[in-house]
């Protein structure tokens, strides 16, 4: 095989590395084509495995940016949430175990892996998601195979720590977007607000460029109702909103109605037959890839 068809035969991977690393589809795009101008230089005798190789270089490409990302958020406009990305995109088609691939890019999980250090981040989807073994992390890090067991086992216990306690099935979230649609299209806020848990919290991104959003994390049923119905009548264009799979799970898309672009994703995360977690990403920037 070719160095050329060998980089893009490993391109789905490199890419899935990417993405859960840094939790942004353009960066990883970005570390992508950092990692073939990388590769090219390198002389294809002297690589005797492809995988490894462009693994090792990806993962510490996506360390280094994890660096500069850490700066570029001290100064991020409200907070920062993952990019949000359609489930149609098959390059995220990479995992060991095709039954948790979606989980582990549910926004919800993407979240949890912002609050690892970079390495426990790398070393915990190496393992998990990408069934890497220990001594392959350890050639792929730079670090001994013991050390990497023990940030595997701190980022393990961190998910396991602060995941949902209750995952709803589908068709029960997949009600509960409905419900959520349904009163908020009407702009019921008494059905809106007894949809919601009374320890319910918002997260929105708007990065400073959407208008109306919240710079900060509301909690409480009154002010996120008033918030979220309110924003609403601030969008600029008439919009639909529909759900559609984003980040393998359904999500609600506003769309405009003149252009048919995203300019709103909302996630939802529930407890019981409650929505406990609401998650809105309105950044353009973000909402290429939806």
């Amino acid at each position: 095989m070719q160095p050329l068809d060998q980089f893009e035969a490993y391109r789905p991977l490199m890419f899935s590395i990417a993405y859960r690393m840094l939790g942004s589809a353009m960066e990883a795009e970005d570390m992508v084509q950092e990692t073939y101008l990388r590769y090219q230089t390198v002389k294809p005798e002297t690589i005797r495995s492809p995988k490894a190789f462009l693994s090792a270089v990806i993962t510490r490409l996506c360390l280094n940016q994890l660096e500069l990302a850490r700066t570029k958020r001290e100064v991020y406009v409200g907070e920062w949430l993952p990019e949000p990305i359609s489930t149609d995109n098959e390059t995220l088609l990479s995992a060991s175990n095709p039954s948790s691939l979606y989980d582990s890019i549910s926004m919800g999980f993407m979240v949890l892996l912002e609050n690892l250090t970079p390495l426990e981040r790398a070393v915990f989807l190496l393992r998990q998601v990408f069934d890497y073994d220990y001594n392959e992390i350890a050639d792929i890090l730079g670090k001994e195979a013991a050390a990497c067991r023990q940030l595997f086992s701190r980022a393990q216990k961190h998910i396991d720590d602060h995941r949902p306690r209750f995952k709803p099935t589908p068709e029960a979230h997949q009600h509960l977007l409905g419900q959520f649609l349904q009163t908020v299209s009407a702009g019921d806020m008494d059905g809106f607000m007894a949809l919601l848990a009374q320890d319910v919290t918002l997260h929105t991104d708007g990065g400073g460029k959407a208008k109306g959003a919240a710079t900060r994390i509301l909690q409480g049923v009154y002010p996120t109702a008033t918030f979220i119905l309110s924003s609403l009548r601030l969008q600029p264009d008439p919009y639909t909103a529909q759900v559609e799979q984003i980040n393998g799970e359904a999500a609600v898309v506003l769309r405009s109605t003149n252009s048919g672009k995203a300019v709103v994703v909302v996630f939802l995360e529930t407890s019981a037959d409650k929505i406990q977690t609401i998650r809105i990403v309105g950044n353009p920037d973000k909402l290429q890839h939806v």
